[in-house]
């Protein structure tokens, strides 16, 4: 799939960007990090602790370099690339810590430069190494990446795709309004605004109800549709797909080709610069999915969320160069799907939660033939916002999450004020994985069954201070994993 979304000119491009990359690398070694997910899945929050942990030496016992005291220090340096918004790393932090409020999603993309010294493990590569790696964590909205797949579609087949998924039975009701609408409109009529207007915008509405939390749904192109940024109200996204078209050159003139135009241009001028200027350039990855929220959605979600990373999947460029290669070509070698969120859940249902993302991970590596890089799996918290107890009920002994509720947040008809902590019964996950993407069995949505989990949105932790009064760093689960499997071989 990547290979298909250049041309001949933009690999020439991507080659002049990668060399230049490269040649400044062999004097300061630096290694690309891309965070992605989609929306809610903890991407700030995840970027946030990474650095915080290894700036403030936090407990990380998998993580090889830190347990074994090879790390010197890790700082903060400002990030090569000038035209990119920098990761407002201080400001969640102080959000985090301080005020124990979770920070603003993503809703563009941004970078930050983590440089970190180290002694090698080998006393050859202490010989030849600088001892010092810079990792540009580069964060940037997944809805944004599944619109590279649009790259490879036209406007009629982009429409046809568009119409199928809308009628999909967890979508179709949701979509009923914007279907309708674009019913009653003549393709092959002459083109008007104020018609492209109200088609975008009720495309958009449409895509904007499956991203709601009762459906939980991932595969929504065009991905700015969500997040428009500073294009919000330009040409380039009053578009939308229309009903029945054929692959006919459009009539001059007609809405058919208004829209089909806005939609080229959107590729052109919106989603290949993307591709070309980030995405190439990433050497790791790490895909945040929020399986829980898909989870509770029901059967249809989960099939939603394999789609979506399996088309997130088939949009990056797998595989392990050469010495030569490498300087022309940049090659995602390590993907990381991590499912987030853990503390939402008792430790027994970890190994449950791990084993359901791998059944996904492995399913979307085959259905987007993916090979040449190694794909891993890991349920985490990037910032662990509870803890673990029992509490009697009868004579059963239950597993509970303690934590504070965040205000507003309901349990049981009880509506919490954001300062009372409680413990609370999350529920299991289901034993069989094969009924989690089963969309022909039974769908809670549409019976009196409960959700797998019961979600509460707790505030984060107030963190512990030592005797002498110094703040320690974010608690987590499996954060120190992540960090060993996307940077670890580079520091041994």
């Amino acid at each position: 799939m990547a290979s298909s979304l250049t041309t001949l000119t933009d690999e020439a491009k991507i080659a002049l960007d990668t060399l230049s990359g490269r040649a400044t690398g062999l004097f300061s070694p630096s290694l690309r990090l891309g965070v992605t997910g989609l929306s809610r899945a903890g991407k700030t929050v995840f970027i946030s602790a990474f650095v915080h942990n290894l700036i403030h030496g936090g407990r990380l016992p998998l993580f090889e370099a830190q347990k074994s005291g090879r790390i010197a220090r890790a700082f903060l340096e400002e990030q090569p690339d000038d035209a990119v918004p920098r990761f407002q790393y201080e400001d969640h932090v102080a959000a985090l810590v301080d005020d124990r409020l979770w920070p603003d999603s993503t809703r563009a993309i941004s970078e930050l430069r983590l440089t970190i010294e180290y002694e090698s493990a080998s006393g050859w590569s202490r010989m030849f190494s600088s001892g010092r790696l810079s990792v540009d964590i580069v964060d940037y909205p997944g809805e944004w990446l599944l619109d590279l797949p649009l790259l490879g579609k036209s406007y009629a087949d982009f429409s046809r795709e568009a119409f199928e998924m809308a009628v999909l039975p967890v979508r179709v009701d949701l979509s009923q309004e914007w279907r309708a609408l674009s019913a009653a409109v003549d393709a092959n009529a002459d083109a008007d605004e104020m018609t492209a207007r109200r088609l975008a915008e009720g495309f958009a509405a449409y895509l904007k109800a499956c991203k709601l939390d009762e459906r939980a749904l991932s595969t929504l192109p065009p991905g700015r549709f969500l997040m428009p940024g500073d294009l919000e109200g330009s040409p380039a996204l009053t578009f939308a797909p229309l009903p029945g078209l054929s692959e006919r050159r459009a009539r001059s003139g007609s809405l058919q080709a208004m829209m089909e135009r806005r939609y080229e241009a959107y590729k052109t001028h919106v989603v290949k610069p993307f591709f070309r200027e980030h995405v190439t350039r990433l050497d790791r990855q790490i895909v945040l999915i929020d399986a829980l929220q898909a989870l509770n959605a029901g059967p249809g979600a989960m099939a939603d969320l394999e789609r979506a990373v399996t088309e997130i999947l088939a949009c990056f460029r797998p595989g392990r160069g050469n010495f030569l290669t490498d300087f022309f070509s940049r090659r995602i070698d390590r993907i990381l799907v991590a499912a987030t969120k853990a503390d939402h859940l008792h430790h027994e249902s970890h190994d449950r939660l791990q084993a359901i993302v791998r059944r996904l991970a492995d399913r979307a590596v085959a259905r987007a033939n993916f090979t040449g890089a190694d794909v891993d799996v890991v349920a985490l918290a990037a910032v662990r916002a509870t803890r673990e107890g029992t509490v009697k009920q009868g004579r059963e002994t239950l597993p509970v999450i303690i934590g504070t509720p965040l205000k507003g947040e309901r349990i049981n008809g009880e509506t919490f004020d954001g300062n009372t902590e409680t413990a609370i019964f999350p529920g299991d996950l289901p034993e069989r994985i094969d009924a989690v993407f089963d969309v022909s069995g039974p769908d809670h949505r549409q019976s009196n069954e409960d959700p797998a989990i019961r979600f509460v949105r707790f505030r984060p932790p107030k963190l512990e201070r030592t005797a002498e009064g110094v703040t320690l760093s974010l608690p987590h689960i499996r954060l120190d994993r992540a960090l060993q499997f996307l940077i670890g071989d580079h520091l041994a």
